[in-house]
């Protein structure tokens, strides 16, 4: 293909993280009357306290687990749990891409758990998930690789009756994949994700269990104020009532706000879980039929609906080697991005080469269809540029 294909992607915004905003979304469409005011007056922390609660009805959290916001987006979420609930039991942690081995290094090279197991699978697979001890340890695992495209098809590898917690970091996954939280017991996102808000704040999902933990159990080492959720041995209510830690973005508050109500009015979960599902299609059904690319998750039923990851599969290129792949990986961001077609679609850079779609909920169909001919038109300029420099 050496023509540019016709029709233009509307919205070119693909990246994984922040992600697209919501259709239709416009700056002016935010309230703006807590701006300018303290988070903790009584507007402020009603504003917050509506995000809770649409959070909870969006993604359908039962009524006895608590929602809070916390600093530094999910992974400000993930350390404050991995520093204030483990070691009060041994722990399995699971890892089959980045973010996974970010949270094995806290434990294993920072917290220095001397009983964490490290169960692992390479960038495109799932671990052995039937060597978790869900029954009698901890569990930490990402529900949705993010870096890998690869993610858990369901919770029933995890045990019903378990003595242990499982702490899921769900950051691309809340919002378009069923979160089954009779088994999870902390989940953690950021707002930058699926629906599209702004970055810097977390959101914490604690079960009855996990609070029962955080108020029977002192870690051995010092918890920085901004990871303390507890006083005289109780829950700090108030983080879950609105009372941030620290000072909130109430800008990036009304943001997260707007794109819950959008997510109501589309039909809530269900319709944001069918949006990923059919925007995922657009781009499984074009790698189908493509013989110059292939998803990067090995098994499709683990395959991502949110984060997808592709590989330069054709032959010719596979054959020169791995640094052909990842010039010819990297001229197709830089030619849709310079073309305005794609931005910020390039694979992670502790991933192997490739390309990293977003299909969530935030994202139109009719841009993914238009998207790939631009893919089939951006690989036959860079192949042809291979060919010339042999």
């Amino acid at each position: 293909m050496t023509s540019l294909p016709a029709a233009r992607p509307r919205a070119p915004f693909f990246s994984s993280g922040p992600c697209a905003k919501r259709p239709g979304w416009s700056l002016q469409n935010l309230k703006t009357d807590s701006l300018g005011r303290s988070h903790r007056a009584k507007l402020g922390k009603a504003r917050l306290k509506l995000a809770i609660d649409l959070t909870r009805e969006v993604l359908d959290v039962p009524a006895d687990y608590r929602i809070g916001i916390v600093p530094a987006s999910d992974t400000g979420a993930v350390e404050m749990v991995l520093w204030s609930m483990l070691g009060a039991r041994p722990v399995d942690m699971l890892a089959w891409e980045s973010f996974g081995e970010g949270w094995v290094t806290d434990v294993v090279k920072q917290l220095k758990l001397a009983d964490a197991r490290v169960i692992s699978a390479p960038y495109g697979e799932l671990p052995d998930l039937s060597q978790v001890d869900t029954k009698n340890r901890d569990v930490v695992f990402t529900w949705n690789g993010t870096t890998s495209g690869v993610r858990v098809q369901s919770a029933d590898w995890i045990a019903a009756d378990r003595e242990g917690l499982t702490i899921c970091d769900a950051t691309s996954a809340a919002f378009a994949q069923k979160l089954d939280f009779s088994k999870l017991d902390v989940v953690t996102f950021s707002w930058q994700k699926v629906l599209g808000g702004e970055a810097a704040h977390g959101m914490l999902i604690l079960s009855p269990r996990a609070v029962e933990r955080l108020e029977t159990y002192k870690p051995a080492w010092p918890l920085p104020k901004i990871f303390r959720m507890t006083k005289g041995g109780k829950l700090i209510e108030g983080i879950f009532e609105g009372e941030t830690i620290n000072t909130p973005s109430m800008l990036a508050v009304e943001d997260y706000i707007d794109a819950l109500e959008w997510a109501k009015s589309i039909g809530g979960l269900n319709a944001l879980v069918a949006k990923a599902d059919a925007n995922a299609k657009v781009i499984t059904d074009w790698v189908a039929k493509t013989p110059w690319i292939a998803n990067l998750a090995k098994d499709p039923a683990t395959a991502s609906n949110t984060s997808v990851c592709l590989v330069i599969a054709d032959p010719d290129i596979v054959a020169k080697g791995p640094e052909a792949v990842a010039q010819v990986a990297k001229g197709i961001v830089s030619a849709l991005d310079k073309e305005g077609v794609a931005f910020d679609i390039g694979a992670y850079r502790d991933a192997p080469p490739g390309l990293r779609i977003w299909c969530g909920a935030t994202v139109e169909q009719s841009d993914l269809e238009a998207l790939t001919p631009w893919l089939d038109w951006a690989f036959a300029q860079e192949k042809a540029k291979l060919a010339k420099a042999a």
